[in-house]
């Protein structure tokens, strides 16, 4: 049986430990299953969640059914941000992607450590940003890159996430996802296939050549990337890392 602990997810191994400890008593560990639907929009959020080897997709969905994702989170940060900003709910909803483990918070824990300032804090402002950048750099790649830009940028992305192993995902879910046809995503992934970047085979997907694929994904890739590592560096005083997944960081 694999070993857990909160700070597999990068942003609690940011915290300083007295920060950390803090809050670890009231960490609660949970299945986070495929398809498990976390928020839906106008409902007010429960708890916070800080995924460890689970990915979960923040996406709006149109009156008319449509859907695309907005930016995905995995072991890097958490979801319900506003739960702290005061929002209490959101118009888009947060679906599991990729089934594994997480931490959950009670709203009223989170609302109160935040209140009192100091470094969870800090960090949590700090990813804010981060991930305002990654929504923003998405609706950017959507209007002005290409479908394999876009398929390159968020196999990329969402492989860096994943503690192991391969994506376990169809091409209808990946063109819902982007919000296109899914005819648009089999020929994308056929052509970096047929480069020898990618392998996919009844939903299962891998990475063969990451540093071709980069050279098929935009920039947006790289601009959240480096955002990312730019805030989400650890405070003074961060406690040792256990079990921390490394391949975002290794890359």
């Amino acid at each position: 049986m694999p070993s857990h602990h909160p700070n597999q997810n990068h942003l609690l191994a940011t915290l300083p430990t007295a920060a950390f400890e803090s809050l670890s008593a009231d960490l609660e560990l949970v299945p986070m299953r495929l398809g498990e639907m976390l928020f839906e929009p106008g409902k007010h959020l429960q708890h916070a969640y800080f995924p460890t080897t689970s990915v979960v997709s923040l996406h709006y969905v149109t009156a008319s059914g449509e859907s695309a994702e907005t930016t995905g989170v995995g072991h890097e940060g958490m979801i319900g941000i506003s739960l702290f900003m005061g929002g209490r709910s959101t118009t888009g909803s947060a679906v599991v992607q990729t089934g594994g483990h997480g931490y959950r918070l009670d709203r009223r824990v989170l609302s109160l450590a935040f209140d009192r300032g100091g470094p969870l804090q800090r960090a949590l402002l700090r990813y804010t940003q981060a991930l305002i950048t990654q929504i923003v750099q998405t609706a950017a790649c959507y209007r002005h890159h290409s479908i394999e830009q876009q398929l390159s940028r968020w196999l990329l992305s969402t492989y860096d996430r994943l503690p192991e192993g391969e994506l376990v995902m169809t091409q209808e879910l990946v063109a819902g996802l982007l919000g296109v046809r899914r005819e648009s995503v089999t020929d994308a992934a056929g052509r970096l296939r047929d480069a020898g970047y990618i392998r996919y085979r009844r939903g299962h997907i891998s990475i063969l050549d990451r540093s071709g694929l980069q050279t098929r994904a935009c920039e947006c890739y790289g601009v959240v990337k480096k955002e990312l590592g730019r805030l989400l560096r650890p405070l003074a005083g961060a406690q040792d890392l256990v079990g921390r997944p490394s391949r975002l960081r290794s890359q």
